[in-house]
């Protein structure tokens, strides 16, 4: 989790430097250039994601975890000392390439020595570093931009991951069963048991999942105070809504986790997935007022954040033990795709039909990841053999099975 607070802060710092990076002359960068620079970030979360396992398979799990650390520390560097657009552009890329292999590989070393019925809970944890770090990135930013300014926040980035690099590399980092059993397995055959057979049938769902959940939630993390005041509440009402939304997110992420290692992740994601829904639709259509809003938020902020968990939760029980990396990569792959579009949407939502075509566009995206995670329910229940996994308890067997046996 201290991993992973410290790439939420990498990837967050971001937007609390915006209004400064417009006003620094030595820049000389649009709004529109700095939004493109912002969603460069999550195209290298994507491809660190996806590319992080097959580099574990080469180098080991903890000399990928500590390259890619190394990697989101070199990009705060280069942030800081950027003297244009274009090398802030490049930056930013590096930094998203290493917070994506970092968070793939950190998620896999957790969720591999998770205790037996607290695979859920373990994912949670881990995953609770991304918003603890954009709240470490807020605080900070209150003493260090008036008086260090916006280069500063980027080298305080390079220094926490320096140190958080020194720790990994001093950490002892155990091998699980799970990685024993791996070593049997070709790169071919994970491969094939995740995007081959009616394994890809399953990967195409946790990627329409990952995808819609993240532009509903992502989107509501960058547009939910704007959309607020437009809709006529004062700056303190609207920061009350934003609090409501990221405070429900991190309780009730710990909630969902409880319930989904006693009922299954799979099946406590559709009714996080519901909440959002809720939600969202809630605040579309009820008499508007604060006790309203907050309770709406409330709902988006456990649907939101808990679905994402619960649905890498899933994918990492619902393939074959061996295959468990290349899975979350691709999980956490597409759910980065889902980040850099929901900003997108919302902007283009709110320019053309107001706050209420925000909150309407990602009531859209919830439905369908609803009806992704309803589907994602039935294949988990029908397509999983049970030597693999047991509603939500990690593997009972470690045997090394062909992908054709596990998944066909």
């Amino acid at each position: 989790m201290i991993v992973t607070i410290i790439e939420g802060y990498n990837l967050i710092v971001y937007g609390s430097v915006v209004p400064l990076l417009l006003a620094d002359p030595a820049l000389g960068i649009t709004d529109e250039q700095t939004g493109l620079i912002g969603g460069v970030v999550y195209i290298g979360a994507v491809l660190g994601a996806l590319l992080a396992p097959m580099l574990a398979e080469r180098i080991g799990r903890k000399a990928t975890l500590a390259a890619a650390i190394a990697v989101f520390a070199l990009g705060a560097v280069l942030a800081g000392a950027a003297a244009g657009g274009q090398m802030l552009a490049v930056a930013r890329l590096l930094n998203g390439l290493g917070v994506g292999a970092a968070l793939t590989t950190a998620m896999t070393i957790a969720r591999n020595n998770a205790p037996a019925g607290r695979a859920s809970l373990i994912v949670t944890i881990t995953m609770a570093g991304i918003p603890l770090g954009g709240v470490v990135a807020a605080l900070l930013a209150i003493p260090i931009l008036p008086t260090l300014g916006w280069r500063a926040m980027f080298f305080v980035g390079a220094g926490l991951g320096a140190a958080v690099l020194v720790a990994v590399l001093v950490c002892r980092i155990p091998n699980s069963s799970e990685e024993v059993t791996g070593r049997s397995w070709t790169v071919r055959q994970k491969l094939a048991a995740v995007f081959a057979g009616r394994g890809a049938l399953i990967t195409v769902v946790i990627a329409g999942c990952a995808v819609a959940n993240m532009i509903a939630w992502q989107g509501l993390n960058v547009w939910a105070a704007q959309a607020m005041i437009d809709l006529g509440f004062s700056l303190s009402g609207a920061l009350l809504f934003t609090f409501a939304l990221t405070g429900a997110a991190v309780l009730g992420s710990f909630a969902t986790a409880w319930a989904a290692d006693r009922r299954g992740s799979a099946l406590v994601s559709v009714a996080t997935g519901s909440c959002t829904v809720l939600g969202l639709v809630g605040i579309v259509v009820l008499p508007l007022s604060v006790p309203t809003a907050v309770v709406c938020a409330a709902f988006m902020g456990i649907g939101g954040h808990s679905t994402m968990n619960l649905v890498h939760t899933t994918t990492s029980s619902v393939y074959p033990l061996p295959a468990r990396g290349v899975a979350l990569g691709w999980s956490n792959g597409t759910s980065f795709i889902g980040a850099f579009l929901g900003p997108t949407l919302g902007g283009m939502a709110i320019a053309t039909g107001g706050a209420r075509a925000v909150f309407s566009t990602f009531a859209g995206a919830a439905g369908l990841c609803l009806i992704g995670l309803t589907v994602l329910f039935m294949l988990d229940r029908s397509a999983t053999p049970q030597i693999f996994r047991q509603p939500g308890r990690p593997t009972q067997s470690a045997r090394a099975v062909p992908a054709a046996e596990v998944i066909g």
